[in-house]
């Protein structure tokens, strides 16, 4: 049996070959699927962002990890499959979010995690006998997750190891679609096995990106698997909740592991935003100063993300958030606008309140990336998205880039500091480069092919 594992791109405009580009981080999801099958299964993998897929190419079985950005191109892809009477599989945060319009797509539809039903679906699949939906009835065991990332060979990829120590989260963020799927809880693996994908992967790797959803979710657990780190030597960041910030025992344990960095969601300066979006927790004991306070004074490096369009904000939140990120030397930040993701408590008040502009902005036609696909209350849709595009460029002008990146802490270490400037540049090169960017390939001259 032979299968074809595809990671999707966003899309790309008519005519434009530029969309195939190398250096991109390597795609875990497929990794991980493709350690989940037998080795007798014969697995070709391909990457829509760098490769032209080859539809001719003989194949059993074809299978895609779908985010909602890349719905519509899974889509179009599957389809090609279709025509040539492939079967299609897909799975992902999307499918799970949105599982009946995922099935007018794709002959079978993995909802949850895969790990205890991907098995079911190859057989199936090699006996003719695809079900419609395989569904999780629980959270499955991480303890033997093997990602194969032999499929990545020959591919231009970053030299950054993405490395999976948990998934979930036990916090309830109003907007994210990680706690709609894992409804609030965390699953990890066991150390052990982290530690050795680690020392395999060691000799290759500058720096590991842990991609959990947020590493921090349990600090216990957090703390042990940061002392089994400390004797491998490595360098890492990752994703945390600000919470963590005030535990002094886990900020040593950070640095003593070989933390670089850590990327936290500050989502918004005015409390009253923070409240709608059910993240009072970021200003518990002295709220972000006091934290970035404690996580300066261990030069641990900030990765800072914002959103805007909550209705707590207006047209002077965009230069009072760049003002606080400069303010902190973050080494980088995000400036975007709200996205209402299907399924999650933000998209359900927006649809009730009358507010979504589009019925599915992800496949409309009409919706290119960077528009706002909702009313925004304090300003309109024009000033919050002229907004974001401001604070980007600000954030990244070469002032900017060069006040910061002299900063004691972004300079602390070399290896960060010499990649300080390649990072920002790369940012700013990108402040603009998606507005407007369709969600599918434009030039795309096929037909959707209902799934039977």
């Amino acid at each position: 049996m032979r299968i074809t594992i595809i990671h999707p791109c966003i899309g790309r405009r008519s005519g434009d070959r530029g969309y195939i580009r190398t250096w991109q981080m390597e795609p875990l999801p497929a990794a991980t699927l493709a350690g989940l099958t037998p080795s007798e299964v014969d697995v070709r993998f391909y990457d829509d962002r760098m490769e032209m897929i080859p539809f001719d190419e003989k194949t059993d079985l074809v299978a895609m990890s779908v985010e909602t950005y890349t719905a519509r191109r899974a889509y179009q892809i599957a389809s090609e499959y279709r025509s040539r009477g492939v079967p299609v599989v897909m799975g992902g945060f999307h499918p799970s979010l949105c599982p009946s319009e995922a099935a007018n797509h794709a002959e079978a539809v993995v909802t949850g995690e895969a790990e205890e039903l991907w098995p079911r679906v190859l057989d199936d699949a090699r006996h003719g006998r695809l079900e419609k939906f395989y569904r999780s009835s629980s959270r499955p065991s991480l303890t033997g997750l093997r990602p194969d990332r032999s499929i990545f060979r020959g591919k231009r990829y970053l030299p950054i190891g993405l490395v999976e120590a948990g998934r979930g989260c036990h916090f309830k963020c109003d907007f994210c679609a990680v706690q709609t799927v894992f409804s609030q809880s965390q699953t990890r693996r066991p150390v052990d096995e982290i530690l050795a994908e680690l020392r395999t992967l060691k000799g290759t790797k500058k720096l590991f990106f842990f991609v959990d959803d947020n590493i921090t979710s349990n600090l216990p657990q957090a703390k042990e698997f940061f002392r089994a780190l400390i004797p491998l030597g490595i360098r890492w960041v990752g994703q945390s909740s600000i919470n963590a910030a005030h535990d002094e025992e886990f900020l040593e344990l950070l640095v003593r592991s070989g933390c670089q960095g850590v990327l936290i969601g500050f989502e918004s300066l005015n409390p009253k935003n923070l409240a709608a979006m059910n993240k009072t927790f970021n200003t518990a004991r002295g709220g972000f100063s006091k934290a970035l306070e404690n996580l300066r004074r261990h030069r641990i490096r900030i990765y800072g993300t914002f959103v805007f369009g909550y209705d707590g904000d207006t047209p002077q939140s965009f230069d009072e958030t760049v003002d606080f990120a400069e303010e902190h030397a973050m080494y980088i930040a995000a400036f975007n606008h709200l996205t209402p993701f299907p399924g999650t408590p933000l998209y359900r008040r927006l649809a009730d309140e009358g507010r979504l502009l589009f019925d599915a902005w992800w496949l409309d036609e009409q919706y290119s990336y960077n528009l706002i696909p909702f009313t925004p209350h304090g300003m309109s849709g024009d000033d919050l998205k002229r907004g974001c595009l401001g604070a980007r460029r600000r954030f990244y002008s070469w002032k900017s880039i060069f006040r910061r990146g002299f900063d004691a802490v972004n300079r602390a270490n070399g290896f960060m500091w010499r990649n300080f400037f390649l990072i920002n540049a790369m940012h700013r090169g990108d402040v603009s480069m998606r507005d407007h960017y369709p969600l599918g390939d434009e030039s795309w001259q096929g037909q959707l092919i209902p799934a039977n």
